[in-house]
């Protein structure tokens, strides 16, 4: 009894190693240190379909789409399933976007500014309006890099 659960075990172990090796095969390298506060732009790949013409197939295309706004929260660490909560405000209507990092569809990620901020999530700017909702900027040279 004891000699299967022990073969069970190592069978484990090689499985988490495997999928370990997987996971980090998908991982992107070429991500900027984001923080909260950041304002981004997001270049997302999205799939634009050419319209029929008498009977022929659709051809399948893509089309990258910027997304522009600040990062108000980070979840799930650095690993694989780690996301980003973009704000932005379209015409007076405040758009949320979650995007998964490490994710093909996303072409780049561009850094435009950073905002001084004392919180680790920014959810108060959903309800914030006028003064309140305005973030400190900044400079580029007091950005601590490490």
């Amino acid at each position: 009894m004891c000699e299967i659960t022990s073969r069970i075990r190592i069978h484990q172990k090689n499985m988490a190693t495997k999928t370990e090796n997987i996971k980090k095969s998908q991982l992107r390298t070429d991500l900027a240190e984001m923080r909260i506060g950041d304002l981004v732009k997001i270049w997302q790949k999205v799939p634009a379909f050419a319209s029929s013409v008498k009977g022929k197939t659709q051809k399948a295309k893509e089309r990258i789409s910027p997304f522009e706004g600040i990062v108000i929260a980070k979840k799930h660490g650095k690993g694989i399933n780690a996301t980003i909560t973009i704000r932005a405000d379209i015409k007076g209507m405040g758009v949320e976007k979650i995007f998964p990092l490490h994710s093909p569809t996303i072409a780049k990620i561009e850094i435009l500014t950073h905002h001084k901020i004392r919180r680790a999530k920014l959810y108060y700017l959903r309800t914030a309006k006028g003064k309140r909702a305005r973030l400190k900027r900044i400079e580029e040279k007091q950005v601590k890099k490490k």
